[in-house]
């Protein structure tokens, strides 16, 4: 929004501005924000920024927490959702005592492998696209205590409701794709969505009712650059949720809230530009890919277990990566195939719209991380000359649910579980340290994170549907 200081301080007087708020990213893709009276945003701030505690969010360890932020002048947005008029940057974070940019800020991890990219000489800019997939619920309870454990949500376009007294206008089971209201209770809900998203620099390709049937929501934005697809992934879960919140209702990402129903993704649309030219573009090739673009693709499915412990990073994840509901469970290629980790979308057939789409990806992921990483294994590919087919990664223009278990069995499997994931990422990382764009510590400390609070915790804990099943043993 801003390109330098005196834009940013001259748009605080003129618009009556009363606080800065400073929003950033913590290890594990959620964003924190501290706010500071519009007389605090200074040339001083700018330069000495404002300090805050990096071992409470994953950043740091608590010896050596101390951290500074400093707002990204470019990120600028009006927020819409404080009562005090409110500026907002997205930040990037500073050693206190250098100023040095922390070299495990997401952000920055994004950067750096934007500069990788320029320095292989494959090309000089990636576009991207994620797809936005979420749930809107009226009403959500859950529980976990050590003598009780549940959930329920609520959703007015739900069958469950039909027995109930009401509109009568309900979705059925996987029913919602496209549907119209009044069945499509959510669309002025969306459409309130995609205008401030627009009004806040994030452009809206389109929203609609995705397949889940109680509130499955999606909106798409074109493709952009790496660091501004994430900086817009992070506004778009704020406007969602916040939205939802304005209206009593609530949004959420998880990839897999009901069981049953279509589970929520958030794809990666994603191809590689030099000179201004589609370096994946041959109108010859399968699917119009070029070779870069098909070594790009097997960079991709190559390292796919180890990028599903960043890009796929929850336990919930493989509730969502199972067989059906059109989830990418095994590596490979197509042309159009939904449940293929790649797919190669029919409809971008124009020179500039040639591309690929990496499947797995889900909202729990850190964004700047899940660019990053993708970029870097399409990278390893290209440098390495994988060829997918030779490699075993198809194409495969079928329905393999329909193959025999022995014939489907040929294909690589992906990871069916977070700490398959999590092996996967620490026996193959060598790929995501090229140049330093990772580093080891960020890597171990994710691992680690995600084991201990995540998957441990889950795995220790009795299931409600195993009192179903067990308790009469």
């Amino acid at each position: 929004m801003f390109s330098s200081f005196e834009e940013a301080r001259n748009y605080v007087e003129t618009q009556s501005i009363q606080m800065v708020d400073l929003k950033f990213t913590d290890l594990w893709g959620r964003w924190h924000h501290l706010t500071v009276p519009e007389n605090q945003f200074t040339p001083t701030l700018m330069e000495n920024g404002v300090g805050f505690d990096g071992s409470a969010v994953g950043l740091k360890s608590v010896k050596a927490g101390d951290m500074v932020l400093v707002p990204d002048l470019s990120t600028g947005f009006a927020d819409p959702f404080c009562e005090a008029p409110t500026l907002s940057f997205i930040c990037t974070t500073l050693e206190a005592d250098t100023k040095a940019i922390f070299d495990n800020d997401p952000r920055n991890v994004a950067r750096r492998a934007e500069q990788r990219l320029i320095d292989t000489g494959v090309a000089d800019k990636s576009q991207w696209g994620p797809e936005f997939e979420f749930y809107v619920f009226d009403a959500v309870a859950y529980d976990n205590e050590m003598n009780r454990a549940g959930y329920s949500v609520e959703s007015s376009e739900a069958t469950w409701r039909s027995g109930v007294a009401g509109h009568g206008h309900y979705i059925p089971l996987h029913g919602g794709y496209h549907a119209i209201p009044p069945k499509d209770a959510l669309h002025n809900l969306r459409s309130e969505m995609s205008l401030l998203l627009q009004s806040m620099g994030v452009p809206v390709k389109y929203h609609h009712h995705e397949v889940g049937g109680p509130g499955q929501c999606e909106i798409e934005t074109p493709l952009m650059g790496l660091l501004q697809a994430g900086d817009a992934t992070m506004i778009v879960k704020y406007v969602t949720k916040m939205t939802a919140h304005r209206h009593g209702q609530t949004a959420t990402f998880m990839p897999k809230p009901i069981y049953g129903e279509a589970g929520s993704g958030m794809h990666f649309h994603q191809h590689l530009f030099k000179d201004g030219q589609n370096v994946f573009y041959d109108p010859e090739g399968y699917g119009l890919m070029s070779e870069t673009a098909l070594h790009y693709i097997g960079g991709l499915l190559h390292h796919g277990p180890a990028l599903l412990g960043l890009t796929s990073p929850s336990t919930n994840s493989y509730r969502r990566l199972v067989p059906g509901y059109e989830a990418p469970v095994n590596a490979f290629f197509s042309i159009g195939n939904r449940s293929a980790a790649v797919r190669i979308p029919r409809y971008a057939t124009q020179p500039d719209e040639a591309r690929l789409e990496f499947r797995p990806p889900d909202a729990t992921c850190n964004v700047y991380l899940t660019l990053a990483a993708q970029l870097l294994a399409g990278l390893d590919g290209v440098r390495r000359q994988i060829d997918p087919t030779e490699a075993g990664f198809g194409p495969f223009d079928a329905d393999i649910f329909s193959w025999s278990e022995e014939k489907r069995g040929e294909i690589k499997p992906l990871p069916s579980s977070l700490k398959g994931a999590l092996d996967a990422l620490e026996e193959d990382h060598d790929f995501l340290l090229v140049d330093e764009v990772f580093t080891e510590d960020l890597i171990e400390r994710w691992i680690a994170f995600k084991m201990d609070e995540e998957y441990y915790q889950v795995r220790n804990r009795p299931h409600p549907y195993e009192m179903e099943l067990y308790f009469d043993a």
